[in-house]
C-alpha cells in the first residue's frame, strides 16, 4: 500500500530506546504490502530494499545500542546477495541473520532468506560503520 509498502514482523523484539544486551541473532518476517507484477527482477529488487533493514541492528546486540540513539553513528559500507530459487517477494519470507562480529566501529552480518515452507531462496551479508558520534 502507498501508506506503508513493506511489512516487518520481527520474531523478537527489542526495545530501540531502552536496548538490552542480547545475542548477536535476529530473525524477521518481512514482505512487501500488497500483490506485486510477476516480474522477478521486480521481487529481487525489492528483497535487496528489505535486507537492509535488520542488518547492524543485529550487529549492536551484544553492545546494549540500538541505531535509534543519537550518539551512534551506523551506516552500510557494502552489502552483496545471492539469489538461489525463483521467490515472491509479496509473500512472507523469514530473513534469519547473525552476526559473527561487530568491533573496530565495523558490524559484519550474514542473512539468509527462507520461504514460509522452509526453502532458502537468498543469502545476504553486510558490512558497516557503527560507531559513536564524537
Amino acid at each position: 500500500t502507498a501508506e506503508r509498502p513493506i511489512e516487518i514482523s520481527p520474531v523478537d523484539t527489542v526495545d530501540p530506546l531502552n536496548p538490552e544486551k542480547k545475542e548477536p541473532v535476529h530473525s524477521v518476517w518481512v514482505r512487501a504490502a500488497g500483490s506485486l507484477p510477476d516480474d522477478p527482477a521486480l521481487h529481487r529488487y525489492v528483497m535487496a530494499y528489505l535486507s537492509d533493514f535488520s542488518f547492524m541492528t543485529t550487529a549492536l546486540r551484544p553492545h546494549k545500542a540500538t541505531w535509534i540513539d543519537p550518539r551512534m553513528q551506523v551506516a552500510s559500507v557494502d552489502h552483496a546477495m545471492w539469489f538461489h530459487r525463483p521467490f515472491r517477494v509479496d509473500d512472507w519470507l523469514l530473513h534469519t541473520i547473525e552476526s559473527p562480529s561487530a568491533s573496530g566501529a565495523r558490524g559484519l552480518a550474514r542473512g539468509r532468506f527462507f520461504t514460509q515452507g522452509g526453502v532458502l531462496v537468498a543469502t545476504t551479508a553486510q558490512e558497516g560503520l557503527i560507531r559513536r558520534r564524537a
